[in-house]
């Protein structure tokens, strides 16, 4: 019995030696399959994660140029400003706002000083007294509303504690007239505040200058 298992020892030592490439070469496949596997999982874990944060950045861009488009709207179409009008810029704040092509110069400037969002919300009002369709009213009030007078809207212009209240009490139930002692006050604020720098400003006499010399050529 034990030369049995004796002879059975040597056979599978000599079936060894003789065939070492097979056994290490099935060794090295096998260790090749798992560092395969491996690293096809760490490429397509990486390449995963690449595509994921690519698209995320590409979201966040996209996001960051429609926020920016929707946050500044376009100035009010307006034909060149006449001498004669930006002079008159000049005789009161009245006259300023009465044309667009002064509020589009007076909105450059404020956009300087960071506080474009009081012509903003001043032009906003202005239309919400044109419509008569209620629900478009409710719409547009609700809509000025959380861009001018939230105060988690990065626009939010300065208002003291009664205008507040009355405006929540208007909101209860929105029409054209809702904003009416906001939009007094914040064109109060822009005529005593900012309208005075606007007069010394560069905008306004770049402006006025260029247009006087135009004026000499002809």
């Amino acid at each position: 019995m034990g030369s049995e298992r004796t002879e059975m020892r040597k056979r599978q030592m000599s079936t060894t030696q003789e065939n070492p490439g097979t056994a290490q070469t099935q060794h090295s496949t096998g260790n090749r399959g798992s560092n395969a596997c491996c690293f096809c999982w760490c490429c397509c874990c990486s390449c995963s994660c690449l595509t994921v944060r690519n698209q995320e950045e590409e979201r966040a861009r996209r996001t960051s140029h429609e926020l920016q488009a929707e946050g500044i709207p376009n100035c009010e179409e307006s034909p060149a400003p006449t001498l004669e009008e930006v002079n008159a810029w000049a005789q009161s704040f009245d006259k300023l706002m009465l044309t667009p092509a002064g509020r589009n110069a007076f909105r450059e400037f404020l956009r300087t000083e960071f506080s474009e969002e009081n012509m903003l919300f001043w032009i906003a009002c202005e239309e919400l007294k044109q419509e008569s369709n209620k629900s478009v009213i409710e719409e547009k009030a609700r809509l000025i509303y959380e861009d001018y007078i939230s105060i988690l809207s990065p626009k939010e212009v300065s208002l003291d504690s009664r205008v507040r209240e009355v405006i929540n009490r208007n909101m209860l139930e929105p029409s054209q007239h809702t904003f009416d002692d906001a939009q007094l006050q914040i064109y109060t604020l822009m005529h005593r505040d900012s309208y005075p720098r606007f007069m010394n400003s560069a905008i306004y006499k770049d402006l006025l200058r260029s247009l006087s010399e135009k004026s000499t050529e002809a």
